[in-house]
């Protein structure tokens, strides 16, 4: 298989994945009354071909390995959201109902799930333990949904950046403070001068 060939296909992957999560966001919020499985077999179609494929390139079979690992983590949090779904438990897609009781302090810090990272693309199992957290918390504050992928490019990006400062290791944390999510990151060891920086104040910090 061509280069070029291994190359249009992952690009129509990349498409087809995130128009998969978009579908299953609205299947889990109520909108698509059943689960996107022709997507979801478009995708696993063209996983198992380009699986099969012999990829010579170093960056493009990096680019696959990481939809790949992409691919499998959706799966398991959807298939796990689903199974919730049918037997009636709380799932990682279930809208937490809104708390009756009288509101904690405003002025109070609740940390809801800390994670350090070397290399997020090989800490699946973390990254998708942060976003089921982070994703639970705005659920609770009333705030939109994030896209896994954007989620994923943002955490990616923040390690490359401090790690490129000197930084090996980078924490973030989803907390709540007055109502609204924070979520922020922190490069550990011996680099304080990014301590508590901001992961996307503009797109996922302070909303309610």
């Amino acid at each position: 298989m061509a280069a070029i060939d291994i190359e249009r296909d992952l690009t129509r992957l990349e498409a087809d994945l995130k128009q998969l999560e978009a579908e299953y966001n609205m299947f889990f919020a109520g909108r698509l009354q059943r689960p996107p499985w022709e997507t979801r077999g478009k995708v696993e179609t063209t996983v198992k071909k380009l699986d099969r494929s012999h990829i010579l390139n170093t960056g493009i079979r990096f680019r696959f390995l990481t939809l790949q690992s992409r691919y499998a983590a959706f799966i398991e949090l959807w298939d796990r959201g689903q199974r919730a779904r049918e037997e009636g438990r709380p799932g990682p897609f279930v809208q937490a109902p809104k708390p009756r009781a009288e509101k904690p302090d405003a002025k109070e810090i609740r940390v809801v799930h800390v994670a350090a990272f070397q290399d997020p693309a090989h800490e699946m199992r973390k990254l998708e333990e942060l976003y089921e957290s982070l994703a639970s918390a705005r659920r609770e504050a009333g705030a939109a949904p994030v896209p896994f992928h954007k989620f994923a490019d943002l955490v990616k990006s923040q390690v490359e950046k401090m790690k490129a400062s000197g930084s090996p290791e980078v924490a973030f944390r989803v907390a709540v403070k007055d109502g609204k999510v924070n979520f922020t990151a922190r490069a550990l060891r011996g680099t304080s001068a990014h301590g508590g920086e901001r992961a996307d104040g503009a797109k996922l910090g302070n909303q309610s």
